[in-house]
């Protein structure tokens, strides 16, 4: 259901209309990065974090600087 993609399947998002977003779950504490669609407000999942080092990479990856959490 969730995880990382296949390393090879880069994700191209516009940074114009899209903007990096860290979601987070209450309940559970899981945390999903991916790009929210600012006109539409669609989530697109890339990979589930489960530590620091998933974060760095997700933003290395990308070239995000700095990622917001929505709950």
């Amino acid at each position: 259901m969730f995880g990382k993609k296949p390393t090879g399947e880069q994700y191209d998002y516009d940074k114009e209309t899209q903007k990096p977003i860290l979601k987070c779950s209450i309940c559970n504490g899981e945390q999903v990065a991916g790009f929210k669609n600012l006109q539409t407000g669609k989530f697109e999942e890339i990979m589930l974090i489960r530590n620091e080092s998933d974060l760095r990479e997700f933003m290395e990856r990308y070239g995000v600087s700095q990622i917001s959490k929505e709950y």
